[in-house]
C-alpha cells in the first residue's frame, strides 16, 4: 500500500540499457515552469485545467501573478500554481510571495477574470469543451459551475525539485491549503543535452496539508490506495472483469474489458498496466481520441457498475470506521 513521503528523497540515477541518466538541477526557474505546463494533467490529473500566467492579468500588477492557476472539475477545487526551487529560501522568497499571491487570487476581480479566460477557451477549443461534458456541464452553465468553485478558498498547488523541512514546516502551519509534487531532472551522463524528467505517479503529491474528508484513519488519502489494496480488503478479486465505454468526437462508442491481475494491475488488449488511469488511455486512444490522459478511477467500472473510484471510497470509509 502507499504511503505518505516522510522525507527529502537522495539523488538517484534511472539507467536503460547500458545509458545512465544521473540527477541534475534545473537550469532556472522557468524551464521548471515549462515542465509542469507541458506535464499538468499529469501533475494535477486528468480532468484538471490549467491557466498559464500568459493568459491572466490581476489588478496587483505581475508581482501577484502565481505562474498558473489549475481548476480540477472532478473535485470542484482550484489551485494556485507556484513552480519553485529548492535553492530558494522558504521563508525570505517563497512564503512572502506566495503570500500575496493569495490575497490577489481571492479578490473578486481576479475570479472574475479566470472564469473570461475559461469560458473563451471552451469557446475555441472542443477538448476542454469536452472536459466540461464528461461531468455534464453545459456551456450555458460554465460559469455558474466556475462561480461555485472559485467560493472555495484555493489550493496552493507548488511542483518542486526538492522538499526541505523548512518548506514541509511552512505548508502544514499556511492557513491555505498546500499540495507539494517533486519534480526532478535528470541528464544522460556523459551526454547532458539528453535529458529527461520525473514527475508523479498517478498525480500524487508528495504533501498534502488538507483536512481530507476522504482520508482513513491510518493518514492515507485517496490517491494512497492502489488497486492492490482493493484487492486485498476483497473489494476486487483476482481476474474480476471491469469495463468501460469511449466514444471519441466524432468517433463510434467502443467497449473495453480489463482483467484484473496479480500484483494489483490490470490486462488490457494482451497489455498490463500498474495503474488504472494508463489501461483506460490505451483504451480511449484505441478508440481514436486524441487525448494523453484519462481519469482510470472513474471510467473502469465492475460488474455491478460501480467505478474504481467508488471502491475506494469504500475501503477508505470501512478504514475510517474501524478507527
Amino acid at each position: 500500500m502507499g504511503r505518505p513521503d516522510t522525507g527529502r528523497c537522495a539523488r538517484h540515477m534511472i539507467i536503460q540499457g547500458s545509458t545512465k541518466f544521473i540527477s541534475a538541477p534545473f537550469s532556472s526557474e522557468q524551464e521548471l515552469e515549462s515542465v509542469v505546463q507541458a506535464n499538468a494533467e499529469l501533475i494535477f490529473g486528468p480532468d484538471s485545467i490549467y491557466l498559464p500566467k500568459a493568459l491572466i492579468h490581476t489588478a496587483d500588477g505581475i508581482g501577484t501573478i502565481p505562474d498558473g492557476f489549475v481548476i480540477d472539475l472532478a473535485t470542484r477545487r482550484w489551485f494556485i500554481v507556484e513552480a519553485e526551487l529548492a535553492a530558494h529560501s522558504v521563508w525570505s522568497h517563497i512564503a512572502p510571495q506566495v503570500a500575496k499571491q493569495i490575497i490577489a487570487a481571492t479578490q473578486p476581480a481576479t475570479r472574475r477574470t479566470l472564469t473570461e479566460v475559461v469560458v473563451n477557451l471552451v469557446r475555441e477549443n472542443a477538448t476542454l469543451k469536452e472536459k466540461f461534458a464528461d461531468f455534464d456541464i453545459d456551456e450555458i452553465d460554465i460559469r455558474r459551475v466556475l462561480g461555485e468553485i472559485f467560493e472555495s478558498s484555493p489550493i496552493v498547488g507548488m511542483p518542486i525539485d526538492e522538499v526541505g523541512a523548512d518548506l514541509r514546516e511552512w505548508a502544514q502551519t499556511l492557513r491555505s491549503d498546500v499540495r507539494l509534487w517533486r519534480v526532478r531532472k535528470l541528464v544522460e551522463f556523459g551526454n547532458p543535452t539528453h535529458l529527461i524528467y520525473e514527475i508523479p505517479d498517478e498525480y500524487r503529491p508528495v504533501l498534502d496539508s488538507s483536512p481530507d474528508a476522504t482520508e482513513s484513519a491510518s493518514g492515507l488519502k485517496y490517491y494512497d490506495v492502489g488497486l492492490g489494496d482493493l484487492v486485498e480488503r476483497g473489494l476486487l478479486k483476482l481476474g474480476e472483469t471491469l469495463n468501460m465505454a469511449c466514444r471519441p468526437r466524432g468517433g463510434e462508442r467502443k467497449q473495453y474489458e480489463a482483467t484484473v491481475v496479480e500484483g494489483g494491475g490490470l490486462q488490457v488488449m494482451g497489455k498490463s498496466f500498474s495503474a488504472p488511469s494508463y489501461a483506460a488511455l490505451l483504451c480511449i486512444q484505441n478508440a481514436g481520441s486524441d487525448r494523453n490522459t484519462v481519469n482510470g478511477w472513474t471510467t473502469w467500472r465492475n460488474a455491478d457498475g460501480h467505478t474504481l473510484a467508488d471502491l475506494r471510497d469504500k475501503f477508505l470509509e470501512d478504514s475510517r470506521s474501524a478507527k
